[in-house]
């Protein structure tokens, strides 16, 4: 697993639940984070959707998410 990115945007308080969670099931390991207000093209692909991770393989979770889905979403692809 590698190249994990948060799409997001600051004063988002899902962003910031979303963010706790990751972090907590990555258990260290690095993730970008992604401001969507800094880009009109993220920002018209996420803008109703954020926060969403997405893997390195391209596919993404939109929130709602939990601690086990996000764990099932992210090492599913390591299998």
């Amino acid at each position: 697993m590698e190249n994990i990115v948060l799409y997001g945007t600051s004063a988002c308080h899902l962003c910031e639940v979303a963010e706790k969670l990751l972090v907590t099931v990555l258990s260290g390991k690095d993730y970008t984070k992604s401001d969507i207000a800094f880009s009109q093209e993220l920002f018209e692909r996420y803008g109703e959707f954020i926060p969403v991770v997405k893997r390195d393989d391209g596919k993404e979770l939109a929130w709602p998410f939990d601690c086990q889905s996000l764990r099932l979403f992210l090492f599913s692809a390591e299998d």
